[in-house]
């Protein structure tokens, strides 16, 4: 049986031995030797259970993690820019009770709002009812995207779904100038839209991870949840790669 014989100073947060004695059977799909496991499943669990007890805040690991990729690539350690799109997905028996009718994409669902830096990296994301209007959030996404860079973005580059004046006050609010990219202006045959094609990467990244092709959570906070765990383990992947690349 694992134990807590960790080098690293343990957490208030990590499971108790006793606690790990009665929970390991239910979590165990393979031995704890292996060869296909890469790290000790009470680790990995230790993790989430950290992320849970955090309130699973963005700014209590990765906000460290973003800035040292940022860096990497030559960036300021702060984004004075972000993009920001939605994207619908399918709701299920689960998630139904909550989900509202998309009628530009004809789909019946949750809307999925999301701001990311200019490599990608999530910085804010809001869930709704895909019926609700793109530019309804961005007063809250803009509130967000500041306390999570410290108030360091400047300019937010988002499409024609979030034009009005209503949006670009509540940008303001925020000390963000709200940009619109019109598809007249970048578009010629079938370009990608200037600054705005990082988030459609994002949105692609995710799609990658099954659970979050569709809505199949009842609460709209899990779902928020599981999006900010899956750009932890894409951000700590591209670490990997960057401290690989080093060595």
């Amino acid at each position: 049986m694992e134990t807590n014989k960790n080098k690293r100073k343990p957490y208030p947060s990590d499971v108790s031995d006793a606690e790990w004695a009665f929970v390991a059977p239910y979590l165990s799909l393979m031995k704890e030797d292996a060869p296909q496991r890469d790290h000790a499943l009470r680790e990995v669990f230790n993790g989430l259970r950290w992320m849970v007890r955090g309130g699973t805040t963005w700014r209590m690991i990765p906000h460290d993690l973003r800035e040292i990729l940022r860096l990497a690539e030559g960036k300021k350690k702060k984004p004075s820019a972000a993009i920001i799109d939605s994207q619908t997905i399918q709701s299920t028996p689960e998630s139904g009770g909550r989900a509202g009718y998309d009628g530009h994409k004809k789909k019946k669902g949750s809307k999925i709002h999301m701001a990311v830096d200019t490599l990608g990296h999530l910085l804010a994301l809001q869930v709704t009812p895909a019926n609700e209007q793109e530019r309804a959030q961005v007063k809250r996404l803009c509130q967000e995207i500041q306390e999570v860079t410290g108030e360091s973005v400047e300019i937010a580059f988002v499409d024609q779904g979030y034009t009005g004046d209503q949006a670009k006050e509540d940008a303001k609010e925020h000390g963000i100038e709200l940009q619109v990219v019109k598809l007249p202006q970048a578009k010629r045959g079938f370009v990608l839209l200037p600054k705005r094609w990082v988030v459609e990467r994002s949105f692609a990244w995710k799609s990658r991870f099954r659970r979050l092709v569709r809505d199949y959570e009842r609460l709209p906070e899990v779902l928020s949840g599981l999006h900010f765990l899956a750009f932890a383990i894409l951000m700590l992947r591209r670490f990997a790669e960057v401290i690989f690349q080093s060595a």
